[in-house]
């Protein structure tokens, strides 16, 4: 039962770590445009 009290704060702790990388990618604007990098592929390159 002692193991709950360090794994529940872990838990909300690692929780908390994602969130931040989450939010700090959304304002990075990480999520902005999700097509043309899929689609870019297809695309010829230019040679010069």
């Amino acid at each position: 039962m002692a193991i709950l009290l360090i794994l529940v704060p872990l838990a909300f702790l690692l929780g908390l770590v994602c969130l931040a990388a989450f939010l700090w990618a959304l304002n990075t604007g990480q999520f902005d445009d999700l097509d043309d990098p899929a689609i870019r592929i297809f695309q010829p390159e230019d040679d010069e």
